[in-house]
């Protein structure tokens, strides 16, 4: 084993967190130096000529198996630890209403008892417990109720690998081993969060909103009276949330006396719990080296960022007086999953008390289901009025209830995007959405892929189309009557970024074949198919991306030869970020990053600060706060809602045009305006803004093309920029700041930035920064993206199983930034919206994945066979111009499928469902 020093050499210091030392790894050993994406620090097949990429950075590791996630990496693959790998299983309750009294390993005997059991008892003496984030009890202590099915209770650690497994073999489905006492109920707890939105809008939907979340305040409850919110009291005039309950009193009244003209329809819909069945179940691999007070864990997370935060704190705080954490975040594919999830941390304790062994927690599949991230199960009621004579929307209500389970997690927000989410794509005068994200015994639920906006959307698209039944309309122009168009407003107030283009994927939607002869095709389908039915369903939703608090850093640098390097905060989930990132760089530096290192978390060139929430601090703290030229309401966020394509590639393509105006540019005048009488330049008129990258280099207005590496080695003479670090924040709008460059002041979408010159970074000092109002949280979102699918189904009426015959997608997401991947999204996307609407289900409670039996042989995921692999279709909007941005898709198009289904299992067998899944048996229940 050889030794382990960290250098600046060898180690690039991170920061200090609660007075323990973060460190980032370097390469070493072939495995080790893969966590470091050793096989996609190549840069993508790039097409000069076309200017596109063949096939993304990871494409032959892809297909070849050589992809090295944290799963994979033992202690040998890491030079510097011990060579002999330990291993660790967590025992679990499964029963969650009684008095927990301790566990009974009896059945291990003596020749299997663990080498170390860890109990809360031992956290709580040795000062270890979870970042707030997670709340309390890691480990339930003796003589309390389990919070949740599944509530860890023990880690068992092994030194040698046969003992670990006999004993993990041993205790699998016996609950008998988790003893408990007096029955004492479920636990009953507030709820996770809770909101209200309400709009009036003006007297028209260009006119100013007389009441709206963004214009005045989202409501909250007064009180909590038996877990239920109480909210507060309607009254003109009062306190903004006084006179909010007074506009959404009015709504009610509306609604229970309608006028004449009104349709009031009142439904019901119900969304399941699900799996995200990510590649990788969750694990972590960890060494505590005792004789240097460090900790090494290797990681999966999709908010590397996160860990690096909270874990530093949560060591120090125990006993064991850690001085060092060296963190390896490692590729991985989560959906959600291991966004902000608290296996990390799990995976650090085992290792504190590995006893001088590397420790390796890593979830089976049934462990998997226990424990991993849920999507949030929805019961939602809605209520909406309609003119009967314009077939307009007027009013829609909503009450929803979002299960978060157990622990909060990000309960909060998903049940607040949900409530946002459910106006979909229409324009709605007066709305009042109320959502409670509630806390039950339930595994947890987090920010799986669709964030509530899959559950709430779905349900309005349903009851769009029977709305437009009943007013004797065809669905898709039910839909244009109502579409939210560009300049209009959202349910919070906030008028959406850009152009709004739904209209156009309607008008694209109704035209398509599976629509247009959508009559004709069930009589002859039903006519020649006796046994089965056709039907044809349609759905059309937008949804968010980003947080409201979206944040990252970008490293571009180019060498004297021009090498071109990035480095990003961002971290690739196997949806192909780190080609497009890679690919960004080309708009202004003229070609793809030659190497990328993504899930960075050392800054040091751009040493940005945080404190305070984004979300919930005040004005005044914001302002004072951002006194600090170096502060930021946010550091880093993690890769998740859907954030790359827009926010990522903000920062990406900010520090690539620093370069080519700060750099590039001037090195190509310095050239082209050498020689006598004023150069090739002289005679022409050459602006920045002809500049064009072509086959061979950069010209300009009839210029001498020059290729990348004679524009570097000018620059790198010249002593101009070779490298820019940038830092961006976005809260609904970007923040802007003055920076000071070569003695020009500029004005740029960004809070931070770093210039090299030579090998030497400099943080440019800002002025006049202007972060977006704290108000603007209160907007609710801003981007949206579009997305519609059309599918032709056949239902076998002996077995109501479902045959999804064809299915075609309509998406709107700006410029494509690499088209093949949008379109891998799209068809993966479409698999998990199938998956939901038809096959994938878990029980909440005793029944479901907390008592450790689920597997995949009683979940459903979609297979081929349950897609139309080889008939569907899609259509992708071109964008206005090529200076649009590109836009987040990755969740919008798993949504509108949903409801397709449900809708043309309706059309197929004249049921309207209303619960999701819509399984063979259900439909089978109403056939017979």
């Amino acid at each position: 084993m050889s030794n382990f020093n960290p250098s600046r050499r060898r180690f690039l210091k991170h920061s200090v967190i609660a007075g323990v030392s973060v460190y980032l790894a370097p390469l070493h050993s072939r495995a080790y130096a893969a966590l470091f994406e050793e096989k996609i620090l190549q840069s993508p097949q790039w097409d000069p000529k076309t200017r596109q990429v063949k096939f993304r950075i990871d494409a032959k590791a892809k297909v070849m198996g050589q992809k090295v996630f944290a799963r994979d990496v033992r202690a040998v693959d890491m030079p510097h630890w011990p060579q002999k790998q330990g291993h660790a299983f967590i025992v679990r309750a499964t029963q969650a209403d009684k008095l927990f009294t301790g566990i009974d390993l009896s059945p291990l005997g003596e020749e299997l008892k663990p080498d170390r059991l860890v109990t809360a008892e031992d956290l709580t003496r040795d000062g270890l417990a979870f970042p707030a984030f997670y709340g309390d009890d890691m480990l339930l202590p003796v003589g309390k109720t389990p919070a949740y099915l599944g509530h860890a209770v023990a880690i068992l650690i092994y030194h040698d690998f046969a003992r670990f497994r006999f004993a993990k073999d041993k205790l699998k489905f016996h609950d008998e081993v988790v003893r408990y006492g007096e029955q004492t109920g479920p636990l009953e707890r507030d709820p996770w969060g809770t909101f209200r939105y309400v709009r009036i809008g003006g007297e028209t939907p260009m006119d100013e909103d007389r009441f709206s979340s963004l214009k005045d305040t989202l409501i909250f409850p007064a009180a909590m009276k038996k877990h239920l919110p109480v909210w507060p009291e309607g009254r003109e005039g009062g306190k903004l949330d006084e006179e909010g309950m007074f506009y959404a009193d009015g709504i009610a009244q509306q609604l229970a006396s309608p006028p004449e003209d009104w349709m009031v329809v009142s439904r019901r819909y119900t969304t399941q719990s699900i799996d995200t069945a990510a590649l990788e179940p969750d694990n972590a691999n960890g060494w505590y080296d005792s004789a240097t007070q460090t900790l090494h864990l290797v990681v999966a997370s999709q908010s590397p960022q996160e860990v690096m935060e909270e874990l530093p704190k949560m060591l120090a705080k125990g006993s064991a007086g850690v001085k060092q954490v060296i963190l390896h975040p490692c590729y991985t594919v989560g959906y959600g999953s291991k966004d902000h999830y608290n296996f990390p941390y799990y995976g650090a304790v085992a290792a504190m008390y590995g006893d001088g062994h590397p420790i390796r927690l890593a979830n089976d599949r049934f462990e998997q289901f226990q424990t991993g991230l849920k999507r949030h199960a929805f019961d939602m009621n809605y209520t909406v009025a309609v003119s009967k004579q314009s077939g307009k929307l007027q009013i829609m209500k909503a009450d929803m209830t979002a299960n978060g389970g157990g622990r909060s997690n990000f309960t909060p927000s998903v049940t607040a995007v949900g409530a946002t989410a459910a106006q979909s794509i229409y324009y709605l005068p007066q709305s009042d959405l109320a959502s409670v994200g509630i806390a039950t015994r339930a595994i947890d639920a987090g920010s799986a892929r669709g964030y509530g906006t899959l559950q709430s959307m779905a349900a309005t698209e349903m009851m769009m189309d029977e709305m437009a039944e009943m007013l004797k309309l065809d669905p898709i122009e039910f839909r244009l009557r109502n579409v939210l168009k560009s300049g209009m407003k959202n349910t919070q107030g906030a008028i959406q970024a850009g152009a709004s283009r739904a209209d156009e994927i309607l008008i694209k939607a109704a035209q398509h074949e599976i629509w247009q002869k959508r009559e004709e095709n069930k009589r002859d389908y039903d006519s020649k198919n006796p046994g089965k039915r056709y039907g044809v369903g349609f759905g059309c939703v937008q949804k968010d991306f980003g947080t409201g608090a979206e944040t990252s850093f970008a490293r571009v640098e180019f060498s004297e030869d021009g090498k071109i390097t990035l480095h990003h905060s961002g971290a690739e989930l196997g949806t192909g970020m780190s080609t497009s990132q890679a690919v960004l760089c080309a708009q202004w530096l003229g070609k793809p990053a030659d190497e990328s290192h993504f899930a960075v978390t050392d800054w040091q060139q751009l040493p940005m600060v945080t404190s305070g929430d984004p979300y919930t601090m005040s004005q005044a703290e914001q302002d004072e706060l951002q006194r600090n030229p170096l502060w930021s309401p946010s550091w880093s966020s993690p890769s998740s809602a859907s954030n790359s394509a827009y926010y990522f590639s903000h920062t990406t393509r900010e520090a690539s045009r620093l370069l080519f105006i700060q750099s590039l540019w001037p090195a190509a005048l310095s050239i082209w305006r050498s020689g006598i009488g004023g150069g090739q330049a002289a005679p022409l008129v050459v602006r920045i803004e002809d500049a064009r990258w072509v086959d061979g280099g950069l010209t300009a207005a009839g210029m001498e093309v020059l290729s990348l590496e004679r524009l570097a080695k000018a620059a790198w003479q010249l002593g101009l920029p070779t490298g820019a670090v940038v830092h961006g924040f976005n809260r609904w709008q970007w923040a802007e700041a003055d920076f000071t460059v070569n003695n020009q002041t500029v004005r740029l979408p960004l809070d931070g930035v770093a210039l090299r010159h030579g090998d030497e970074y400099q943080t440019i000092n800002r002025a006049n920064v202007a972060y977006p109002p704290v108000q603007r949280n209160n907007a609710g979102v801003t981007y949206y993206s579009a997305t519609a699918t059309l599918v032709e189904i056949a239902v076998e009426i002996a077995t109501g199983k479902v045959e999804l015959l064809n299915h075609h997608s309509i998406l709107e997401c700006g410029n494509l930034i690499v088209p093949e991947l949008v379109s891998g999204q799209l068809q993966g996307g479409l698999a998990m919206g199938i998956g939901h609407a038809l096959h994938e289900y878990l029980p909440l409670y005793e029944e479901g994945p907390g008592n450790g039996t689920w597997n995949f042989n009683r979940y459903h995921v979609p297979r081929a066979s349950d897609v139309a692999v080889w008939k569907q279709t899609e259509d992708i909007l071109p964008a206005l111009s090529e200076t649009d941005p590109p836009k987040g898709m990755a969740e919008v198009v798993m949504i509108p499928v949903v409801a397709a289904l449900v809708n043309a299992i309706y059309q197929a067998t004249g049921h309207r469902f209303r619960d999701l899944p819509v399984r063979a048996e259900n439909i089978r229940e109403v056939l017979q």
